[in-house]
C-alpha cells in the first residue's frame, strides 16, 4: 500500500523533474480538468445531491458550472500570466534586464471544506496547476460521497506523477501536516485555520486561509423593500445557509423589522411553497453533529419565521429569529445554516460600530438607496469582500479577489489572483559583465565623489502629486 512518504515523494521528483512547469503542461492539465466537469457531470450532481441534497440549479451555478468558467478564464489568459514582468528602472540599472519573474512554489497542499465540496477542491487547484506546481489535495471527509467521487475522478484525469488526493479524516489531515510542502491553501473554520497556521510555521510553509465569520447585512430605512427581500433571502437560505459568504446577521431598526420579515415570509412561500421540506430546491444540513449544533441555536431570542426541524431528515426550515441580543448563542459563532437573526439598532452609525468591535468578517452587505449610507459604510468599516443591495455575487467576478481579512482569513484566490497565489514573484536583474569603470564607483576605498555620484545615480525623484504638505 502506498503511503503519505511515498506519493509526497513522487510527487515532488516529478516537480524538480520540471514536468509541471512547461506552458503546454498546464494547459493540457486544465484542459483535462474541464473534461472531467463535463463527462462526469451527472456522477458529481448526484454525489452533491447525496451529501447537501442540492438541487442541479445550486450544484451548477455554484460547483460544476462556477469551476468550468474559472478554468476556461485562466485557459484564456495563462499565457500572458506567466509572461515576465517588466520593471521600472534606475539609472545604475538603466542598461540591466530587470522584470519580475513567475514561478511555482513546488509542492502544494490544498484541503478544502465541505460546503461547496466540488468548487472548494478545483477552484484552488485551477490556480496552482497554471502557476506550474504539483499538488495534493484533501477533500472533506464531512462530504464523504463527493470526496469519494473526487478520489477516484482526478488519477484518471489528471497526470499521476504530479496531483494526488488524498481523502480521510483529522487523523490523515494531522499526518500529511506533518510534512514539509511548499505552500498551504486552506478553506474552512478559524479555529481549524490556527491549527493548519501553526503546523505551517514548523517548516515556514507560506499559506492562504480561507475562512470564515459572521458577515453583516446592514438594512437602511432607505432600501428598497422587494428587492432586499428578495436578494437577502435567496442568500441567507441558499445552500441551506452552508455558506462562508452568506448574510449571517442584520443589522436594522425595529421599524424596517416590522416591513422586512413579512416580506421575507412572502419570498419564503414564493420560492419553496407552504412546505419548504417538500422543495426540489431546498438543501438540508450536511451531517447530525452540524443539524445539533443548529438546533440549540434555535433558542436565540424569539423565531419569527420557520424554527421547525426534523433530526431524521437533518431539515432545518428557513428561520427568521427577532429579539436577539449581542450576548446570545447564535451571535457567538458563525451559523452555516438557514438560520438569519436580526438586531434592532437605532441608526446607521451605531451599526458601523457594532460590526467594527467585532472580528472583521469575510463580507459585508448593505442595503439602501441612498448612496452616501452605501458610501460611509464602505469607508468606514472593513471586509473582505464588500456589496451593496445584494449578496454572495461579490464572489462571483473573477477579475475581484476572493479573501478574508484578519479572522476571516488571509490571502486571496479567484482568476488571476488564483494564480498570483500559487506562484512565487522573483526578483530578477541580468547584468552585462562589462562596464566595469562605471561599476567600480560603488567599490572601497570609499571617497566623497563616488557617494555623490551613487547618491545622484540612484536618486528617486519625488513626483508632483498636486498635494501641498503642512
Amino acid at each position: 500500500m502506498t503511503t503519505f512518504a511515498d506519493s509526497l515523494l513522487r510527487l515532488r521528483n516529478a516537480f524538480l523533474s520540471g514536468k509541471s512547469r512547461p506552458v503546454e503542461f498546464r494547459i493540457n492539465q486544465l484542459n483535462f480538468l474541464i473534461r472531467l466537469l463535463q463527462e462526469n457531470e451527472a456522477a458529481l450532481l448526484n454525489v452533491l445531491y447525496m451529501d447537501l441534497h442540492k438541487s442541479r440549479f445550486e450544484a451548477m451555478i455554484a460547483e460544476i458550472g462556477f469551476v468550468r468558467n474559472e478554468a476556461i478564464y485562466t485557459l484564456n489568459n495563462i499565457k500572458s500570466w506567466i509572461e515576465p514582468e517588466m520593471v521600472e528602472k534606475s539609472f545604475v540599472t538603466k542598461l540591466d534586464n530587470c522584470f519580475i519573474q513567475k514561478e511555482p512554489y513546488g509542492l502544494t497542499l490544498i484541503i478544502a471544506s465541505w460546503s461547496h465540496p466540488v468548487q472548494l477542491v478545483l477552484m484552488p487547484l485551477i490556480g496552482a496547476i497554471a502557476a506550474g506546481n504539483c499538488v495534493v489535495l484533501k477533500p472533506s471527509e464531512v462530504t464523504a460521497n463527493t470526496a469519494a467521487l473526487l478520489g477516484k475522478l482526478i488519477p484518471k484525469y489528471l497526470d499521476h506523477d504530479c496531483f494526488a488526493v488524498f481523502n480521510g479524516g483529522p487523523v490523515e489531515t494531522r499526518k500529511l501536516l506533518q510534512f514539509k510542502f511548499d505552500y498551504i491553501f486552506y478553506t474552512g473554520s478559524s479555529a481549524v485555520g490556527k491549527v493548519i497556521m501553526k503546523a505551517a510555521a514548523e517548516h515556514l510553509t507560506p499559506v492562504t486561509l480561507e475562512l470564515g465569520g459572521k458577515n453583516p447585512c446592514y438594512i437602511d430605512q432607505s432600501c428598497n423593500l422587494e428587492s432586499t427581500a428578495h436578494r437577502l433571502t435567496w442568500g441567507r437560505f441558499f445552500n441551506s445557509g452552508q455558506s462562508c459568504v452568506a448574510p449571517d446577521y442584520i443589522l436594522c431598526t425595529k421599524e424596517v423589522q416590522e416591513q422586512l420579515v413579512p416580506a421575507i415570509g412572502q419570498c419564503l412561500h414564493s420560492f419553496y411553497g407552504k412546505e419548504p421540506k417538500e422543495s426540489p430546491d431546498y438543501g438540508r444540513i450536511v451531517n447530525d453533529n452540524h443539524f445539533k449544533r443548529l438546533q440549540k441555536l434555535l433558542s436565540s431570542g424569539g423565531v419569527a419565521i420557520g424554527g421547525e426541524s426534523d433530526d431524521q431528515d437533518r431539515y432545518i426550515a428557513p428561520t427568521v429569529l427577532v429579539d436577539v441580543k449581542e450576548s446570545d448563542p447564535v451571535m457567538q459563532e458563525e451559523i452555516f445554516g438557514p438560520i438569519l437573526p436580526i438586531i434592532i439598532i437605532s441608526c446607521m452609525e451605531e451599526a458601523i460600530g457594532f460590526i467594527n468591535r467585532r472580528q472583521k468578517p469575510l463580507a459585508l452587505y448593505v442595503y439602501a438607496t441612498n448612496n452616501k449610507v452605501v458610501n460611509e459604510m464602505l469607508e468606514k468599516t472593513s471586509s473582505g469582500g464588500f456589496c451593496s443591495n445584494d449578496n454572495l455575487v461579490q464572489m462571483t467576478l473573477n477579475t475581484l479577489p476572493f479573501g478574508g481579512i484578519g479572522f476571516s482569513g488571509l490571502g486571496m484566490y479567484h482568476g488571476k489572483f488564483s494564480f498570483d497565489t500559487f506562484s512565487h514573484r522573483r526578483a530578477c536583474v541580468l547584468k552585462s559583465s562589462g562596464m566595469e569603470k562605471i561599476n567600480s564607483t560603488r567599490y572601497p576605498p570609499y571617497n566623497d565623489h563616488k557617494l555623490s555620484w551613487l547618491l545622484w545615480a540612484t536618486d528617486v525623484k519625488k513626483r508632483d502629486c498636486n498635494c501641498r504638505l503642512l
